[in-house]
């Protein structure tokens, strides 16, 4: 079995060698792939726009939006990408700091500006950098819950 690591620079050598004393061969075009988790919710792994693989801090993300498969994770300063599902972000989030308000929007707690009441069980939110986003009718009672409303 050949498979590809992504790990460290620091732990590198050391994965290599426990995987090969273990029966394991590591190569570039090895089919599956090897990684760091980052289950300490203070990463998350994402592309930039010549998509090089980066970590972007959580407490940089203000939202994140899907597109369809498309995920566009933004901060103050840049729009990132990720592959993962909006579920599995979610899993990877901490969730006292973030929150799914719809579908295909995941919000930052400490980047809400304003909160609007709406029709129809809805709310309107201002987010830093002045971003709209709507909290949709099925998740109207988690986000009452999240800030206490």
């Amino acid at each position: 079995m050949k498979i590809r690591i992504s790990v460290a620079e620091e732990k590198l050598d050391y994965v290599e060698n426990y995987l090969k004393d273990h029966g394991i061969e590591v190569s570039n075009d090895g089919e599956y792939v090897l990684s760091e988790s980052t289950l300490d919710s203070d990463f998350i792994e994402v592309r930039n726009k010549e998509k090089d693989r980066l970590n972007v801090k959580t407490e940089d993300i203000i939202f994140i939006e899907a597109f369809g498969k498309e995920i566009e994770i933004h901060t103050e300063k840049e729009t990132y990408y990720a592959k993962d599902r909006m579920y599995e972000l979610e899993s990877e989030l901490d969730s006292k700091e973030f929150l799914r308000i719809s579908k295909s929007v995941i919000i930052s707690k400490k980047h809400v500006r304003r909160i609007r009441p709406s029709l129809s069980m809805k709310y309107v939110l201002t987010l830093t950098g002045g971003t709209l986003v709507d909290v949709t009718r099925n998740y109207y009672n988690d986000f009452r819950r999240f800030f206490g409303i």
